[in-house]
């Protein structure tokens, strides 16, 4: 089989660091995006439940004890091999599990791209707290760290990206960093 010419960049890293910035900002130059976290939402929608951090998580764990810790990568297989029928890159936001990347990684027909988006740990508490969707205080961006990394696998797909942007400053210099990398891979804006 030859060798694919399409490309998924997933962007992964702990709750705060910065990965929805780089998704956003590469949405918003054209690039189709599938957010995974997206489809949590919409399952704590579809059961009537308030959007909180809380229902997130109970509705996030219930989604893999029934379909299994990949359950959210099944779901969107689909929509993502749809969207590399027609883009050539496409990005993916916040790749949880080091299984959904294996499955990533077996199923989808194209080169996939990890990026770890990472920010030391106080950054990252002090802009939760701060931001305006789904704020945490820092006890509870200290529990999703951990439930994260024993419940989910979440450090695996961090610890094997192909590149790592350290998110240290300003969301300009990220952007700035992001862009750098896009250019040294080969990933026209």
């Amino acid at each position: 089989m030859a060798q694919s010419t399409k490309t998924a960049i997933a962007f992964v890293g702990m709750p705060g660091s910065g990965k929805s910035v780089c998704s956003g900002y590469m949405a918003a130059q054209g690039f189709f995006m599938y957010r995974f976290g997206q489809i949590v939402v919409d399952e704590v929608a579809r059961r009537g439940l308030p959007l909180n951090p809380m229902n997130e998580r109970i509705v996030r764990e219930d989604i893999r004890q029934q379909g299994g810790i990949n359950a959210i990568a099944q779901r969107a297989l689909q929509p993502l091999q749809a969207a590399l029928d027609d883009h050539d890159v496409i990005i993916i936001d916040g790749l949880y599990g080091f299984g959904e990347y294996k499955l990533l990684l077996q199923s989808l027909e194209a080169r996939l791209v990890l990026i770890a988006v990472f920010t030391p740990r106080h950054l990252r508490y002090a802009r939760l707290t701060t931001r305006e969707e789904r704020p945490l205080t820092e006890d509870e961006a200290r529990t999703r760290d951990y439930r994260e990394i024993e419940n989910l696998e979440k450090g695996g797909p961090i610890a094997i990206a192909d590149y790592t942007i350290v998110n240290d400053g300003t969301a300009e210099t990220l952007i700035e960093r992001l862009n750098s990398l896009l250019a040294e891979i080969g990933v026209p804006l």
